[in-house]
């Protein structure tokens, strides 16, 4: 049996370390091509040690000679910066997971597509600011994109064999982050450290405080735009505490599909793993004698504003996405830099996109890579401004 080889785009996130914690179950099923890491060299380290892949790549130059030594009596071909990632990028595969977080993993997720690898996404962000690009990369070079997002898997998942015209509606879910059962002015006095524990999920520092803002699941509203091809208007999102349900789907006939599993991400990435296939996975299995309370309400609009702006986001079109994200970045950095508190992220957010475009128009450019990387930076460049003025 050929094994599926696999390369790794963010080896060392949460993402990155479940997907090898499964490939460890199973390693006569997959070959590793590539490992890449951001600032975690040690954790990229002990992995090329045990998977022997064919390449690692460090984010920064200065860890060159790290990981020289460290891999001196290996094969591993070792690079670092972005250069070499997006050489690494190229290398064949049948399997990439986009998995690095943020904006920066765009540009190996196009090239591996570009090289005919599947993509497994777990980059939302990539969906957010270039959707378009992505799905036309993909359609171009026969390739699948798989989500790996638990909410976005499950709608994948509940799609499959059905005709996507039949599509009514589809509910996202939100565990509402560790603060959904705090007040406003409770919210407004957060600091990061609160912020960065999640009451079911186990993820990344950042996400888990995106998680608490919504601004994450304000990204997989319009990442579910992108790959389900859905108007906003069909897209719902509730607050979900017990984060069973991971997504409904509703049909034209009044059907609807739910799906449900454990809050634990290696099922997602299993399913994108082993796609078309499933297999057995080390997850605990749900037992509703014990959680045989499902309970579901709306978003605080309020509290949580990062919702409501991501559906301005979808009514605006173009690549208004990728202004979204690039701010949402740099007020997160803000506020984990203590510049700005938790709630101003939603306003550097929402001042930025009227700048970027309802002011100058700026997400009406073409949709191309140049174009999304330098509206990219505009955005950034605002937001940062803002910071600073908010902070004088």
């Amino acid at each position: 049996m050929n094994k599926k080889r696999i390369s790794i785009f963010g080896a060392t996130g949460s993402v990155g370390q479940n997907t090898l914690d499964l490939i460890s179950r199973d390693r006569d099923s997959y070959e590793i091509v590539v490992l890449t890491a951001g600032s975690n060299i040690d954790l990229l380290i002990k992995a090329a040690l045990e998977f022997k892949p064919q390449a690692v790549v460090a984010a920064t130059n200065d860890q060159f000679e790290e990981l020289k030594n460290a891999l001196r009596n290996t094969q591993i071909n070792i690079g670092t910066g972005r250069e070499a990632l997006l050489e690494s990028a190229s290398r064949k595969c049948d399997l990439a997971f986009s998995a690095i977080v943020g904006a920066a993993g765009l540009e190996p997720g196009l090239i591996a597509l570009e090289n005919g690898a599947d993509l497994a996404l777990a980059n939302k962000e990539s969906m957010v600011a270039a959707g378009d690009l992505v799905k036309q990369k993909a359609s171009k070079n026969k390739c699948k994109l798989i989500p790996v997002d638990s909410e976005h898997s499950a709608i994948f998942q509940a799609l499959h064999g059905e005709n996507v015209n039949s599509i009514e509606r589809v509910i996202l879910t939100a565990s509402g982050g560790a603060f959904r059962d705090w007040t406003i002015e409770e919210i407004a006095k957060a600091t990061p450290e609160q912020a960065s524990t999640h009451p079911n999920w186990n993820m990344g520092q950042r996400i888990t405080i995106d998680s608490a803002s919504m601004f994450n699941k304000a990204l997989e509203v319009i990442e579910a735009k992108e790959l389900f091809n859905l108007a906003s208007k069909q897209i719902e999102v509730l607050v979900h505490p017990q984060s069973i349900v991971h997504a409904i789907v509703g049909f034209c006939d009044g059907g609807m599909l739910a799906h449900l599993g454990p809050p634990d991400m290696r099922h997602a990435i299993g399913y994108a793993l082993n796609y078309p296939n499933r297999k057995t996975l080390p997850l605990e299995k749900l037992d509703f004698t014990k959680s045989s309370t499902l309970t579901f309400v709306e978003p605080d609009e309020e509290r949580f504003p990062a919702i409501s702006l991501a559906y301005d986001v979808m009514d605006l079109g173009g690549i208004s996405g990728a202004v979204f994200n690039a701010a949402k970045e740099t007020a997160l950095d803000g506020f984990l830099a203590k510049q700005i508190g938790f709630l101003e992220m939603s306003i550097i957010v929402e001042k930025t996109i009227a700048e970027i475009c309802h002011l100058k128009n700026c997400h009406k450019t073409e949709m191309c890579l140049s174009n999304i990387l330098d509206i990219d930076k505009l955005s950034r460049n605002f937001a940062t401004e803002l910071i600073q003025m908010q902070g004088s």
